[in-house]
């Protein structure tokens, strides 16, 4: 019964002090931050491991994640807007709509993976006309290819984790993770080495992995006693569409000005694609855990909404804020006393070695801002506002970001150390908008979707 799990799975979407609001906030975020984690570790481990083949192996990697994600990263936007529609439904007690809503996401994420996979499998047949070597975008392909099967896995997954996130029972995606890590790194290794498929044989572990990871999710679901349709409805469907299509324009528009940064740092130096590599690998694990606080922020603000509390909104999603800014400040520490020890767990190059510590200088810097950023979105998605994000990221890191990026690479010759300043500067832009956006959303009354 689906009163059952959510009250069994979560607590009171009201709390009425900033001590019980962080502490509801934590339940509901850890297994979030650390499944959040555990599917960044795919890239980790797949990066670790080519890295023991080539420089080129880990640059094809690095930007056949980019592609991948750069393209996959519009469906899953989509996806996520269940989060909002689902919790505010719970919020308002409308348990058979959100189920309803489920089986919309399930269709959406077979028909998006479809129209997707066609620009996804063409992609790297484009990395030559921006200057990457024909080796490197050869490679590139390889493992793009190989990897296209789990674009339909990763949006399904999507769909599951956005359910549990906004009925309130996570902990299943933790112990997910677990598994399907432990059985990427088993397998990574062995088709990588023993079968020798090399940057294809890190692919396919994925694909694999993240497959028994779906699966171990959906064994798990209960079953709900309330009547619901699992047929495709065109009404809701497009809603959640209209919802969802800014939220994955959204992270396209910032995984996009990542992408453009490592096709750059390609064209300069297999050093400096691999360094930018093993960089963005690591900021973009420790920034897993700013994006589970945001699932928790936008449960918990999309549960009040939904219950016309849209003080309790406010409080939850600067509670949220605050914990994500503290988590990250934690990790900016690490980066910049200790570049070295993440850096060496990927690579042993001198070369590589020497510009990734240059690197973790600059992530340092940003991620205290990219936390406050992946915070702020997921309590604006709760509130229903899905737009402002989008154009937040637009003009922070197209119009901010990526003209200081050029200039500080190009014009004053600092290379791909100057492209993560560039980055820097976006982000704080984008963190310091949606931040003022929260703030005067909230000042009043905000209608349910």
């Amino acid at each position: 019964m689906m009163d059952a799990a959510f009250e069994k799975g979560s607590s009171s979407p009201r709390s009425d002090s900033f001590s019980a609001e962080a502490r509801a906030i934590l339940r509901l975020g850890w297994p979030l931050s650390l499944a959040q984690a555990g599917q960044a570790l795919f890239g980790v481990v797949d990066t670790a491991v080519v890295g023991r083949l080539s420089a080129q192996a880990q640059g094809a990697v690095g930007l056949g994640n980019a592609l991948f994600f750069g393209i996959s990263f519009l469906g899953m936007g989509i996806m996520m807007a269940l989060e909002p529609l689902i919790s505010q439904a719970i919020g308002a007690h409308q348990h058979a709509r959100a189920r309803s809503l489920f089986w919309q996401g399930v269709w959406l994420s077979i028909i998006v993976s479809a129209v997707l996979s066609i620009p996804l499998f063409l992609s790297p047949l484009a990395l030559p006309l921006f200057g990457v070597d024909r080796a490197l975008a050869h490679e590139t392909a390889r493992y793009v290819w190989w990897r296209l099967p789990q674009l339909p896995v990763l949006l399904l997954f999507t769909v599951a984790r956005s359910w549990l996130q906004s009925i309130g029972r996570p902990r299943v995606l933790f112990f997910a993770a677990v598994l399907a890590n432990l059985l990427n790194f088993a397998l990574c290794i062995a088709f990588v080495f023993s079968f020798g498929l090399g940057v294809a044989g890190a692919a396919l572990a994925t694909v694999v992995s993240g497959a028994v990871q779906l699966a171990v999710v959906l064994a798990t679901f209960p079953r709900a006693q309330q009547s619901a349709s699992r047929a495709l409805d065109a009404a809701a469907a497009w809603k959640t569409v209209r919802v969802g299509l800014p939220i994955g324009l959204q992270m396209t528009a910032e995984v996009g000005v990542f992408s453009i940064a490592g096709i750059l740092a390609g064209a300069m130096s297999e050093a400096s694609i691999a360094a930018h590599q093993i960089a963005i690998t690591w900021a973009s694990f420790t920034f897993c855990l700013a994006l589970g606080v945001g699932g928790s922020a936008s449960a918990r603000v999309g549960w009040a909404i939904g219950a016309h509390d849209t003080h309790a909104a406010r409080r939850a999603g600067f509670t949220a804020i605050a914990i994500g800014m503290a988590i990250m400040s934690t990790s900016a520490l690490f980066f910049f006393l200790f570049p070295l020890i993440p850096a060496r767990a990927m690579s042993e190059e001198p070369d590589v070695l020497k510009v990734v510590v240059g690197l973790f200088a600059v992530t340092s810097v940003f991620q205290v801002f990219d936390g406050i950023q992946a915070v702020t979105a997921g309590a604006l998605r709760g509130a229903g506002d899905t737009r402002f994000a989008f154009w937040a990221n637009v003009l922070g890191h197209y119009g901010v970001g990526l003209p200081v990026a050029l200039l500080c690479a190009f014009a004053f010759h600092l290379g791909v150390i100057g492209l993560w300043w560039g980055l820097c500067a976006g982000l704080i832009s984008v963190a310091i908008a949606l931040a003022a956006r929260f703030h005067f959303v909230t000042r009043s009354d905000v209608a349910a979707l």
